[in-house]
Formats: C-alpha cells, sequence, structure tokens
C-alpha cells in the first residue's frame, strides 16, 4: 500500500531515497513496505521500488538495500549518555573475571596517568569472581599507590574507593551510615573496607573532581558516535541534570547524531517546575521535562528492597534510597511535580519498592484525577504477581532493560530464590496484562547495543550458556514484541509518538539496516546481526565499512 505526505509544489524531489528494501514500519495500519523516500528530515512517502523512484532526482542519495532490513532507528528508553561517554574512554573492569585481573587493569591504566590524576568508572561486577568476595580498599592501593581509585560496579549502586579516597572524604570506622546507604566495614577492625553503598556514595562528592566543560563536549561526542554505530537514534537520558546545555552545543554545532530526552533528578523538581516548563518541551532533537526518583537500590549490591530477606544475606532484606527519607518526602515529590505537568518516573527493583511506588502513583492519580501523566517505574524487575495489573490499571509505562535478564540470571537465584525470580523482568505477564513496553539498556550499566536487548528479551539465555532454553522462559517474548518496545514504546514513554517510533510518512526520517533479518533470523544468532546504516533525521550517520 502506497502513502504519501502531501508536499508543496516544487518540493517533491527527495533528499535520500531507501529501494530494494525489506521495511518494518511498526505501524500497525501499515506494517510492511520495500521503499520509502525523505524530504527535509521527514518521511514523505512509502512504497513499493517503483512507486518511490518517482522521488529520485539529481540530488537524491539514493540505498539501495538490496533486500536487507530496515527498522525505525532504536529509541533506548534508560541510558546515563554522558556517562557511558566518559566510560569508553576509561578502564574497562566489566569483564574482569578475578579481583586480580581487576588490579591488573587498574595497574596497567594508572601506567599511562600522571601522578595524582583520578582513576574513575569501571564498571566491576564481582558475581563474575569465584565466591563473589566484594573488592577492597588494599586492593586499589596496591594497583595504584599513586592515585587516587574510584570505580563503581556497573550496576552504579556500590563502588570501591582507594584508601585516599576516604581520607580525602572524611569516612572513617567513625562515620555513620547515611540514611539509604551502608558504609561497608571491616568485620575484625570496625574500619571502612572500602566499598560503600547507594547513599553512602554521596559522601565522595565533595572531593570527586568535576570534568570540564571540554571533558563533557568529548565524551558526549563519544557517545553520540557510539550510539550511531549500533543503531540508536534517540536516548532518554537518566541522568542528564545541568548537563543538558552539553547536548545543546552540539545541535548548534550539527554534531549530535542523536536524539536526547535530558531528565534531571526528581528532588531537583522545584527548579525545573518554576521555568513553567512541562513534560517533553522543547524540539524533536533535544527535550526536556522529565524526573527521575530513586527508592531503592540494586539486586547485585543487595540494596534492592524486598519484602522478604535474602536469601544470601539473611540480615537484610535491602533498603529504600535516601529519596525515601523522611516518610513522606517522595510523595510530596511526586505530587508537586505532577501538578506541574512535569513527567515522574521512578527506580524500582525489589518487589516492595515497586509496591511503594506503585502506591505513590495510584494515590497522586487518585488525589489530582486522570490525564495524560505517563508515569513509568524504570526496571519494574522483580514483581509479585498480584502487581502485574496495577501497570494496566495505573498506565504505569514499565520502563525495563532486558540485557539484564541474561546477565542477572547467572547469580540471581542464590540471591532471591526461584518463586520471587518468577516474576523477574515479566515481559510476557505485563504485555499479557495489557502494560506498555519501553525498552533501553541502562547503559553503561549494561552495552548500548539494542540487537543483545532483543536476544535477551527474546531467549533470556544467561551469558555463562547455563540457561539454553532461557531463564524464566515464560516471560519471553517475540521478536516483533521486542522491536516494538525499543521502538513506538519508547517513543510513547517520552510523549514523542506523534515525531518517531514508527515509520509513517510526516513522523521523522530515523531508520536503521541491519546486515540480516531478525524476523527470520535463528533467534540465538541476533548478536550477529550489524548494523549497516544509521539514518537521523534523513541524514546518514554511520554507516559500517566507512
Amino acid at each position: 500500500m502506497f502513502a504519501m505526505l502531501t508536499l508543496p509544489l516544487g518540493a517533491w524531489e527527495a533528499d535520500l531515497a531507501i529501494v530494494n528494501a525489506r521495511i518494518r514500519t511498526m505501524d500497525p495500519a501499515r506494517p510492511l513496505a520495500e521503499a520509502a523516500a525523505v524530504v527535509h528530515g521527514r518521511i514523505t512517502a512509502l512504497g513499493t521500488s517503483s512507486e518511490v523512484r518517482k522521488f529520485v532526482g539529481s540530488r537524491t542519495r539514493l540505498i539501495d538495500a538490496r533486500g536487507r532490513l530496515v527498522l525505525p532507528g532504536f529509541n533506548d528508553a534508560h541510558v546515563h549518555f554522558l556517562n557511558g561517554g566518559f566510560q569508553l574512554a576509561s578502564v574497562d573492569l566489566r569483564d574482569a573475571d578475578s579481583p586480580e585481573e581487576m588490579a591488573r587493569r587498574i595497574r596497567a591504566f594508572a601506567a599511562g596517568r600522571p601522578k595524582g590524576e583520578w582513576i574513575v568508572g569501571g564498571s566491576w561486577d564481582h558475581e563474575r569472581w569465584p565466591g563473589a568476595p566484594l573488592p577492597t580498599r588494599e586492593l586499589l592501593d596496591r594497583a595504584a599507590p599513586d592515585h587516587p581509585v574510584w570505580v563503581r560496579r556497573l550496576d552504579g549502586h556500590m563502588g570501591v574507593a582507594s584508601s585516599a579516597v576516604l581520607r580525602m572524604a572524611g569516612i572513617t570506622r567513625d562515620t555513620p551510615d547515611p540514611p539509604g546507604g551502608l558504609i561497608v566495614r571491616d568485620p575484625r577492625t570496625g574500619e571502612p573496607a572500602g566499598v560503600l553503598k547507594d547513599a553512602a556514595m554521596d559522601l565522595l562528592s565533595k572531593v570527586l573532581p568535576a570534568p570540564s566543560p571540554a571533558q563533557k563536549r568529548e565524551a558526549a561526542l563519544a557517545a553520540t558516535r557510539h550510539a550511531a554505530s549500533l543503531g540508536v537514534t534517540s536516548v532518554q537520558d537518566m541522568s542528564a541534570g545541568a548537563d543538558v546545555g552539553v547536548y545543546q552545543t552540539l545541535l548548534g554545532q550539527r554534531e549530535l547524531r542523536t536524539r536526547v530526552y535530558a531528565v534531571s533528578a526528581l528532588p531537583e523538581w522545584e527548579r525545573l517546575a518554576r521555568t513553567g516548563v512541562r513534560a517533553a518541551f522543547g524540539s524533536p532533537f533535544l527535550r526536556i521535562g522529565g524526573l527521575k526518583g530513586f527508592s531503592d537500590g540494586s539486586l547485585g549490591s543487595t540494596t534492592a528492597w524486598f519484602f522478604d530477606a535474602y536469601l544470601d544475606a539473611p540480615d537484610t532484606s535491602g533498603l529504600p534510597a535516601g529519596e525515601m527519607f523522611p516518610e513522606g518526602t517522595m510523595l510530596a515529590r511526586v505530587r508537586g511535580a505532577d501538578a506541574a505537568g512535569l513527567q515522574v518516573m521512578i527506580h524500582a527493583i525489589g518487589d516492595r519498592a515497586n509496591d511503594a511506588v506503585l502506591t505513590l502513583y495510584e494515590q497522586v492519580t487518585a488525589e489530582r484525577g486522570p490525564r495524560d501523566r505517563r508515569f513509568r517505574i524504570e526496571h519494574a524487575q522483580h514483581l509479585r504477581p498480584r502487581d502485574i495489573p496495577r501497570f494496566r490499571t495505573g498506565e504505569v509505562i514499565a520502563s525495563m532493560q532486558p540485557y539484564h535478564v541474561i546477565d542477572d540470571g547467572r547469580w540471581a537465584e542464590k540471591r532471591i530464590g526461584a518463586e520471587r525470580a518468577a516474576g523477574t523482568y515479566a515481559f510476557r505477564s505485563l504485555l499479557d496484562s495489557g502494560a506498555r513496553l519501553a525498552f533501553g539498556s541502562d547503559w553503561p550499566v549494561a552495552p548500548l547495543n539494542p540487537l543483545e536487548g532483543i536476544y535477551a528479551a527474546v531467549t533470556r539465555r544467561t551469558l555463562d550458556g547455563k540457561r539454553p532454553h532461557g531463564w524464566v522462559p515464560e516471560q519471553k517474548i517475540s521478536v516483533e514484541e521486542a522491536v516494538r518496545a525499543y521502538t513506538s514504546g519508547s517513543a510513547y514513554a517520552e510523549f514523542a509518538e506523534d515525531d518517531k517510533g514508527v515509520l509513517r510518512p510526516g513522523l521523522v526520517a530515523d531508520l536503521v539496516v541491519l546486515s540480516e533479518d531478525i524476523f527470520t533470523l535463528d533467534p540465538v544468532r541476533i548478536p550477529e546481526v550489524k548494523v549497516d546504516l544509521t539514518i537521523v533525521d534523513g541524514r546518514v550517520v554511520y554507516e559500517r565499512g566507512r
């Protein structure tokens, strides 16, 4: 079926056209096409190759897809974009499989840096190590004695500091645990062991060096180039805050290859509200108006908040986040932000945290009445069966990161058992209940590559290869459902469905060309598929091999 946007006379020559493609538009009204034409950054026509060739002129860039799959550009609903850019240039500890390997990489990285320069980043994962011991300050002291070291676990909910950093911050055996945080201590001496969990990490805020504007610009450039190489044309940056100006600078210089929804911290809602800005304010390239809060920590740090205790740490059931204190604070913030017309999205991992956030949203909705507010829960990781229908009835978007399934699935059951694990990343149950899903990566916590996320949602095969039929396999979804969550679902989650998320005349021309058809390929092979071409706003921003 041919579809065309009405254009003014003289504007019929396409800037870009794709022919001989297998286009999956993700638009239920017109799901398939084989060609598309673009004028001024917008899709103007979809149809057969012969129909679209009528728009090809002397200045048209013509792309022969040679039968390859074309999709709407991927929209990552949950990233930490600037952090990811910084991590690209930092020490990489993600796949270090022992404390000794972690120390070796830090030592090698430090050898190329001037004495006294901070070493930050890291993204270590102690669950890869035999026995899963936590790293210590002594490990860092031996690896980099001439550098202050602060490297975080990949989930961002705990980190380990060297002795020099602890001294700078004044953290001693007498320092109390802050609300929502934990200072891990040596059980023999009571001295800080180096690891700080959740709100305890804030104790370093006064000593951590702030990156310069030039460093931020370089990190943003690295991030947007990396995103383009993976077919990611839009991101929702959960930690943009005051750094939105970095993206504005790149946009003004025509170097921003990624559309950004720049989200601020929920505790800062009044600052944003005073400007009169409401949700999703800005241009199709750069928008603000979202606020992110925290209700708990992470499973890997044993700070995700559950109703029942951890099996491998029976003295705790996790921690409410510092933002949940004093009691009533989070409700007041959600109530105020909602009254100001801003969008609220709250991180919740454990089942008790998810219940608490759903209850907050239900209370505010009941008080203020129905409107298109699009409340979100970020992660929605562990859900009790009784809470799943509450997403649909409360019109709460489940913003989820499927790669975590195949990562956490290696070790999660030792922590929470099989019964609670059955409600982990319950994609199938949420969709069947009528809930809306928006997919993302949580980069740099997990890889940015959407194809790895789609593979994870469809197969749920854990990274250790021990669950070839999938972890909690009844929660698998189809390739089409996963792609939809990464495109139209994510667009809806940021109030952008009238601009992007599907391929339709009038919407922005953000497209990705893949090397193979993931809809017909054995799902096990999806991670092998490459992005051949990424188009943003009708402009080629990445081409493999060039």
